[in-house]
């Protein structure tokens, strides 16, 4: 029996082999979605198609730090003089910002990086981690905020209104144009979306800020300030729980939320060729990358079938299983391991799967092509 090396998640048993996965220490790319045969004693590793690969980002990534830093500069020292802690809170939450863009940055640029012989898969995992701690800043830096808010509100000091809606409404123009620059690969990747939640919950926090200080201009109530804090942080903590969730589900190897296993095991299930299957694993390589391993009990093979045609119809089933995971559910790096269909169980150690199939179909029919 051979091994899978780079997926770990599986032991190695099976029968025959299909491999076109591009993530191998040699580098070298081969065919998407086609299966070849190669007798028995192997997995099948199915290509995997290039759609949802982690996009480049780094023009945006350095406009957004660089514009981040020059207005959280400014933004303390106009804080500061203000006595405002709206502006000082969001000043704090841009620290965050600069913080989270690099460290998104950080591992957009590690996640691209060629696999090793120790990370097989690279270091795309990287983007898990990063998602998962800017969620956790996020979160509290807002509990610094709501504490700061709840002590100014019993030692109120004087703001001065309109100096802090001047400051923060040039807030809302850098946080918000830089959350619009990021819009668009946090629909797909959940370390993108950790760099934009953060730059628009700081827009949120600037509005918020803004509103504060026409408030107390026009009243010349202080304690505004603080409420307005109260009000934002609670916003952005109702917005960053799903991030956060999110995040952990899939550093903990959950199957991620896009994905329903049921749907994918019926998919499977459904295609002809298939008479059973289990030890069904889903997990991310990243927060954009999916990998699969399942066990595939195919139905017997006719007698009268020749040794190339079973091979042909095995590679064919695994082409066709191939694409369908890539194409209906985003899942790019799919192993097969392809066992007897009858009178046999799962070699796996604690499976105890028995093997049963329909009769045996007509050789010279069964080919089904992608």
């Amino acid at each position: 029996m051979t091994t899978t090396p780079h997926l770990p998640h599986e032991p190695a048993e099976g029968t025959a082999c299909s491999h076109h996965d591009h993530d191998h220490h040699d580098g070298h790319g081969h065919g998407h979605g086609h299966g070849h045969g190669h007798g028995h004693g192997h997995h099948h590793h199915g290509g995997h198609g290039h759609v949802h690969a982690p996009a480049s980002f780094g023009g945006t990534f350095l406009i957004a730090i660089i514009l981040n830093t020059l207005y959280l500069a400014g933004e303390a020292g106009w804080g500061f003089a203000a006595h405002s802690l709206s502006l000082l809170a969001d000043a704090g939450h841009n620290l965050s910002d600069v913080l989270s863009l690099l460290a998104a940055w950080g591992a957009q640029i590690l996640a691209r990086r060629t696999p090793s012989e120790r990370f097989t898969y690279g270091l795309k995992r990287a983007t898990i981690l990063t998602a998962l701690l800017n969620a956790t800043i996020l979160l509290l830096v807002t509990g610094g905020i709501i504490w700061q808010a709840v002590w100014h509100l019993i030692h109120p000091e004087t703001v001065q209104g309109q100096t802090i809606s001047i400051v923060a409404g040039i807030g809302i123009l850098i946080n918000g144009g830089t959350a619009l620059l990021l819009m668009r690969g946090a629909h797909h990747d959940l370390n993108m979306r950790g760099a934009f939640l953060h730059m628009a919950s700081d827009a949120l926090m600037a509005l918020g800020v803004v509103i504060a200080g026409v408030l107390i201009t026009l009243t010349g109530f202080s304690c505004i300030d603080p409420l307005a804090s109260l009000i934002v942080s609670g916003l952005i903590i109702w917005g960053t729980w799903s991030l956060l969730t999110h995040a952990l589900g899939l550093a903990l190897d959950g199957v991620p939320q896009a994905i329903a296993p049921r749907a994918v095991e019926d998919a499977l299930r459904n295609l002809p060729g298939i008479a059973d299957l289990h030890h069904l694993h889903i997990w991310p390589i990243s927060t954009t990358e999916t990998a699969l391993t399942v066990h595939l009990v195919l139905h017997p093979v006719p007698e009268d079938c020749t040794i190339l045609e079973a091979q042909s119809r095995t590679a064919d089933l695994l082409a066709r299983a191939t694409v369908l995971l890539r194409e209906e559910f985003a899942i790019g790096h799919p192993t097969f391991q392809v066992e007897p269909p009858e009178g046999a169980s799962c070699a796996t150690p604690g499976c105890n799967s028995p093997h049963t199939a329909p009769k045996e179909t007509d050789c010279a029919h069964d080919h089904h092509h992608a």
